[in-house]
């Protein structure tokens, strides 16, 4: 879980993900795992791996679009104040109960991160009023304090500047546990999917998108400019397997694999390739989950729509306290997330083929 670990420790939000970029491109290029690389105008890292057949043939090769996001939630600087406090702008959806007394990371324009504290304004505990206490604070309320004087927190901090949670990679049982598992749990599925392949007969075209959580911005251009015969997003999905939340709302369990899913708010599963990838499930004997979910969305809705439309499918790790400090990701179900998806790239063959594989 080195990768991984290094992945989560690396911050980007969307519109700065050039930190992630660089160790991805970095490892991969190291490895030598493809034969085309390129970064686009939007910043998704673009891979290409032509096929390699087992028996040489020549035979025209599936084309297949997978793509990860690299992008995390996380603020951007929205105004520094006389008194040096930092007041911040969403990037991505967050539950304000979440962040209260949080750590965080300001990376100002020049120099090391800064390190932070998230707070709420009002009273301290011992000197507030009951109903107070009792009070969802409002996002736009919150500020940083970075214990620093006022004339340097503005010298140094500046409108645009990055802010993430300070939530590194842990590990807690038999879980990962960390801020931007969503997406580094794909991004490292993706990488360790691709250096499982010998041999494979479909062509590969890998990506590691932008701007993900801001409406999938990154994965448009890509899909346009790639012309898929099928496409895979590489993805988490939240599991709600705690409490107060109704057995059959619980979406995905951790420790059950890889999820499926089959359909989310932006996208339906194409079931020929949900059959495709459960029946090497089964003859693998890697462990997967049928999942569905009302909201939430991904960059498959933007491969399945490009062009003249693309079957897609998503897969996706479960992940318990998604878009908090403390994104849980099972350990088994990252390892059959990377199994499963190697297994299906080295079983996809030529287009003649490709939707009864």
């Amino acid at each position: 879980m080195r990768l991984l670990e290094q992945l989560v420790n690396t911050h980007g939000i969307p519109g700065r993900e050039h930190r992630v970029r660089d160790l991805i491109e970095s490892h991969v290029r190291k490895a030598g795992l493809f034969d085309e690389i390129r970064v686009d105008a939007l910043g998704s890292l673009i891979c290409l791996r032509r096929a390699r057949p087992r028996d040489g043939s020549s035979a025209a090769a599936a084309r297949v679009l997978v793509m990860a996001h690299m992008d995390q939630i996380g603020f951007l600087v929205s105004h520094v104040s006389q008194d040096g406090l930092i007041y911040l702008h969403p990037v991505g959806s967050f539950d304000p109960r979440t962040l209260i007394a949080r750590r965080v990371l300001v990376y100002a324009q020049a120099g090391k991160a800064l390190p932070g504290a998230l707070l709420a304004p009002g009273h301290p505990v011992h000197t507030a009023e009951p109903d107070d206490l009792r009070k969802v604070p409002d996002l736009k309320t919150l500020y940083v304090d970075l214990s620093l004087s006022a004339e340097t927190v503005r010298a140094k901090v500046r409108p645009g500047d990055m802010v993430v949670l300070d939530a590194p990679y842990g590990e807690i049982g038999h879980a990962i546990v960390g801020g931007g598992l969503d997406n580094r749990a794909g991004c490292w599925a993706l990488i360790s999917a691709i250096e499982m392949l010998t041999s494979h007969d479909c062509e590969i075209c890998a990506v590691w998108t932008a701007q993900e959580e801001l409406g999938s911005r990154g994965a448009g251009p890509v899909a346009f400019g790639y012309e898929a015969d099928i496409g895979i997003s590489c993805d988490t999905i939240v599991s709600c397997d705690v409490p107060g939340v109704p057995g059959e709302q619980r979406i995905a369990r951790p420790g059950d694999g890889v999820s499926i899913v089959i359909a989310d708010s932006s996208i339906v599963s194409d079931m020929s390739l949900v059959a495709a990838v459960e029946a090497v499930a089964n003859a693998q004997n890697i462990r997967c989950q049928r999942s569905l979910m009302l909201g939430g969305g991904q960059d498959g809705a933007l491969i399945q729509r490009s062009r003249r439309g693309v079957r897609t499918l998503v897969l996706s790790c479960p992940l318990k306290h998604m878009h908090t400090a403390v994104e849980t990701a099972h350990r088994a179900d990252l390892e059959s997330y990377r199994d499963l998806l190697a297994a299906y790239l080295g079983r996809t063959s030529s287009l003649q083929s490709a939707g009864a594989d």
